[in-house]
């Protein structure tokens, strides 16, 4: 397997709370605070006065962010570099290097390149030269892999230069993306860049991120953000994390073939008989069955033949997470007898019983130890989920150093004794477990999935540093299906910049989106903003039903203060008054969403036809369609589409 690993702080190490600090003070701070022999300059007087190096046969992804890197500084500063693919010889004077190549260890005699951690970024300057790289591995044969319902293409298993590359932009040349298209992406001119030597390194503490947005991840077409997902460095993390249900397929293969799989019931079937229970989908497995483990190790094999990329393999039971699990006594034998209790059920019989945690990660050693006996060269990892009747965490059984525990807890942008109940499930995992991800089902409390206007960026700040400090190594947001940006925006950008640094200061971050965003309108959004998110809160914490806190007094007064922004820039920039229409496209459509809502429940309540309420849910479809194709970015389209299709009333 070929691989760039250029890891290691040999010489010093920032901690991840100081580097955090550091990145968020500014480029001057950052700059003067080493010692000066001259600058390096980039641009100078908007004319180019270095080339951009890649290195030699680059992956295409990492390719591909060079030239992006040569796109953007001409966007900065109006010149725009040569890119030189390969070692230049002779060498130039003074360049921008992206990616680790030998000539660096020359060039930079006091830096090291060396990177010990994953996903480990490097920016640095002398008073002549550029490097921004990182931590790389990918395997050339294996650039292109199905999946799903496309091809991957550039497939790596770390993109730590890429992922420089974007931090440099966002850090260094002060670009934003606010939102995903033009009209999000905020760039500040000038015709001059220049620095003086400073050294930056950084690796992030959630290695699973591509699942944060998982309709924008690699190898899947149905959201809308591709791009603006991999420019907040999220789509390209390095963990691969299975977050789903692996033997949710397993019932139409092997039922027939090997019942013996299956859990075994209290009337004496395996997996409830000709008929699996719950269904097929959500059958669960005879843990303890040798046979099954080495049909698991079988289709590892198979996936890593496809893709030899991937480094984690699922081990989670199926969906339905209190139901059907086996009774059989090697099952039994792995529980802990007095373990936490909770409530299962069988077809027909419920009862409380001991945690199901302490059988997990039994089964998840279990195979995480036939990976390394089968795999001694790589390092692979097992996934347990700790969800339904095994969220309770472990009391006896001890997880190896391949297993990861995902904990299905439910405390994002939530509220009341449950949400405290599950915060504390995930510290006690954390205790429990040495390698934990986070795994929420969000749900659409507040109309959230719908596209209504819940943005909770207060929340991804508390809860992404909170789930830092429980040590998280990965994020697996479900449900988070749909990216609404002109109901949602702060939300979505402050998960993303949280994501990469979770102790970031994120009221800084939300108050330069506004000031890049806004203008001289940031106080005024900023107010508009606060209004959705404070409304949200009162729905979410049960004090008044959505079209109670949502009623006409409210839309008025969130008009109130978008005419007010934009009497505010009425004399700057174009641009400004064009995002506060995005934002009037997504309030109009919070009012017609919220209407099709109150319709819909109307025809239900009165179990009739409501010729009334069909015509207006058909009004309201038709003028959001409309704004959908109007503003392209400001919705979900595909989801906006899917719920189209499944409107309850007949549209045509």
């Amino acid at each position: 397997m070929k691989f760039l690993n250029t890891d290691g702080y040999k010489g010093w190490m920032f901690g991840r709370r100081l580097v955090s600090v550091v990145s968020l003070l500014g480029l001057s701070l950052m700059f003067s605070a080493v010692t000066s022999c001259g600058r390096m300059t980039l641009v100078e007087d908007g004319e180019s006065a270095v080339p951009v190096v890649i290195i030699d046969d680059a992956p295409p992804m990492t390719m591909r962010a060079a030239e992006e890197l040569v796109e953007y500084i001409e966007k900065v500063s109006g010149a725009r570099p040569e890119l030189i693919v390969g070692e230049p010889d002779p060498l130039p004077d003074s360049a921008v290097w992206v990616g680790y190549q030998p000539v660096l260890e020359e060039i930079f005699l006091e830096t090291d390149f060396d990177f010990e951690h994953a996903e480990e970024i490097l920016i640095a300057a002398n008073d002549s030269h550029l490097v921004i790289a990182g931590r790389d591995r990918w395997h050339p044969d294996h650039l292109v892999v199905e999946a799903r319902n496309r091809t991957i293409e550039g497939k790596q298993q770390e993109y730590g230069t890429i992922n420089a590359v974007y931090t440099f932009l966002q850090d260094y040349l002060d670009v934003r993306w606010l939102w995903p298209g033009e009209l999000g992406t905020d760039i500040i001119e000038r015709d001059t860049i220049s620095f003086s030597p400073f050294e930056y390194r950084y690796h992030p503490q959630f290695r699973v991120r591509s699942t944060l947005f998982r309709l924008s991840e690699l190898g899947d077409n149905r959201g809308h953000s591709h791009q603006w997902v991999r420019l907040q460095r999220l789509q390209l993390d390095s963990m691969g994390f299975q977050g789903g249900h692996p033997f949710s397929g397993w019932w139409d293969r092997f039922h027939e073939t090997n019942p013996e799989f299956f859990a075994l019931q209290p009337d004496g079937t395996r997996g409830g008989g000709e008929e699996a229970w719950p269904n097929p989908r959500t059958v669960k497995m005879c843990k303890s069955n040798p046979a099954l483990w080495d049909q698991w190790l079988q289709d590892v094999e198979a996936t890593l033949e496809r893709d030899p990329n991937r480094i984690t393999f699922g081990a989670n039971a199926n969906d339905s997470g209190r139901r059907g699990y086996c009774i059989c006594e090697s099952c039994l034998a792995w529980d802990n007898p007095d373990g936490t209790p909770t409530l299962h059920t069988w077809e027909g019989i419920s009862q409380e019983y001991v945690t199901q945690a302490d059988r997990q990660i039994t089964f998840a050693n279990t195979l995480g130890r036939m990976l390394k006996e089968r795999f001694p060269d790589k390092d692979l990892y097992v996934t347990a989920m700790a969800y339904g009747a095994s969220r309770p965490a472990p009391e006896l059984a001890e997880a190896d150093d391949n297993v990861f525990a995902s904990s299905v807890t439910n405390f994002h942008n939530r509220y009341g004794d449950m949400a405290e109940k599950h915060r504390n499930d995930l510290r006690e995992w954390s205790e429990a477990v040495d390698n934990i991800f986070w795994r929420p089902n969000l749900g659409s409390s507040a109309g959230r999935k719908i596209g209504l206007p819940n943005s909770a960026p207060h929340a991804a700040i508390k809860d992404m540093r909170f789930a830092a400090e429980m040590d998280v190594m990965g994020l697996f947001f479900d449900t988070m299906w749909e990216q609404h940006w002109s109901t949602q925006g702060p939300y979505f950008y402050m998960l993303a910049q949280m994501a990469w640094d979770p102790y970031a200061d994120g009221e800084e971050i939300l108050s330069d989106y506004y000031r890049r965003a806004f203008g001289e309108a940031a106080d005024d959004i900023e107010a508009y903003w606060t209004m959705m998110e404070e409304s949200a809160t009162e729905i979410l914490k049960g004090h008044g039903t959505m079209s109670e806190i949502w009623n006409d007094d409210f839309f008025d007064e969130a008009e109130v203060h978008l005419d007010n922004a934009s009497a505010s820039v009425e004399n700057e920039p174009e641009i400004y008054e064009k995002r506060i229409d995005f934002l009037r496209a997504g309030l109009e459509y919070s009012r017609l969403r919220l209407d099709i809502v109150i319709q819909n429940q109307i025809l239900r309540d009165e179990h009739q036809d409501d010729e009334g309420a069909e015509d207006k849910i058909r009004e309201n479809w038709r003028r959001i369609l409309e704004l959908d194709e109007e503003y392209p970015d400001a919705f979900h389209s595909w989801y906006l589409r899917r719920d189209f299709d499944r409107a309850d009333v007949d549209l045509d």
